[in-house]
């Protein structure tokens, strides 16, 4: 999301607590990017949540000369005090501080009794960043709902751009073959991979390749039943074939926004999903995928026996992808900071 505001407004300085330039999309090495004085600290870069507790007081330190900034926030970057006007481009209400069940486990303990103890101040420290806002965009219908119930601010949704290269190269991943479903998700708890490992133990004759890392990797991978294989982070060539080669994807996370049903519908492939939140915008039932009520086996494998036998328009899917194309995200972008900026400029 950065760097598609970056390529919006590449003229802008970025402001960041943490950069890993080894780590990160290298367009951003010709950008001008400024960090705060948490990047110099051993570690964080690479392990960026060990970070959490100490981000409020670091981003409340560092102020932003410009007549508008854009804050793309997860959890602080609308925190940062600015001289002129705030857009904030929220992709969800900090899980760490509202969800915290679901995205804390895995973190080292001490960062954990840290982020619990301090929940109260730094909620009320959240809740007043997000007021100082001039103008909140979403992601989603849902995220715009989650808005509204933590902050009472009336967000509006701008879906973010999805920029897939369907015409470049492809490399065959050895041992797979075509006509497997597909699951590009990292390896978290709220992303209930588990579950959908556990639907093709009900699905014998189907096959499930697993691409993404995480904490629950090796748990995943050695219960995992013979007919789904996984294969960590793959480049853009492996992943252009499989999406290429996969019948469709499955995913039943809780996403804000759900990119992964757009990036498949780019290549003409449906999808099986959570009915819930960012899904909800991003597929049409019936037309680009189907929804399944839980993130349960039962009922996932149902979902997939009902997309692989449904016949699919491969122009509809694409067609549906293109509507988020990058070109429509930056034009609302600009509009949003023009209707801010001074009279003068």
């Amino acid at each position: 999301m950065v760097l598609a505001l970056s390529d919006a407004f590449p003229s802008a300085t970025i402001h960041t607590t943490l950069y890993d330039p080894a780590g990160t999309y290298p367009e951003f090495a010709g950008r001008r990017v400024k960090v705060s004085p948490l990047d110099k600290v051993p570690g964080l870069r690479r392990r960026h949540r060990l970070a959490l507790p100490a981000l409020a007081a670091a981003v409340s330190t560092l102020r932003i000369d410009a007549e508008v900034t854009i804050c793309s926030s997860s959890g602080w970057a609308h925190g940062f005090p600015t001289t002129g006007a705030k857009v904030v481009y929220c992709h969800t209400p900090a899980r760490w501080l509202y969800q915290a069940d679901a995205y804390l486990p895995g973190m080292p303990v001490a960062a954990r009794l840290a982020l619990a103890a301090m929940g109260p101040g730094l909620r009320r420290w959240d809740r007043k960043a997000a007021h100082g806002a001039d103008r909140y965009i979403v992601n989603s219908t849902a995220v715009a709902d989650a808005v509204w119930q933590t902050y009472g601010i009336d967000a509006t949704v701008v879906p973010p751009p999805v920029s897939v290269d369907t015409a470049g190269d492809d490399q065959a991943l050895a041992g797979c073959e075509p006509g497997f479903f597909l699951c590009v998700s990292r390896l978290l708890p709220y992303k209930h991979v588990d579950e959908v490992v556990s639907a093709f133990r009900l699905l014998p004759e189907e096959r499930l390749v697993v691409v993404g890392d995480g904490p629950m990797a090796a748990a995943l991978a050695s219960g995992a039943p013979g007919n789904v294989r996984f294969v960590g982070s793959v480049g853009d060539a492996e992943l252009r074939w499989l999406y290429r080669s996969c019948t469709g994807l499955v995913s039943a996370s809780y996403e804000d926004f759900g990119l992964t049903p757009l990036e498949a519908a780019a290549y003409g492939k449906p999808s099986a999903v959570l009915r819930f939140g960012g899904f909800l915008d991003t597929i049409l039932e019936g037309e680009t995928g189907v929804y399944f009520q839980h993130p349960q086996p039962g009922d996932i494998a149902s979902a997939l026996r009902s997309l692989r036998d449904q016949r699919w328009s491969s122009a509809r899917l694409v067609d549906h992808a293109a509507a988020y194309r990058p070109e429509r995200f930056a034009s609302h972008m600009r509009e949003a900071v023009q209707d801010l900026l001074p009279a003068s400029a």
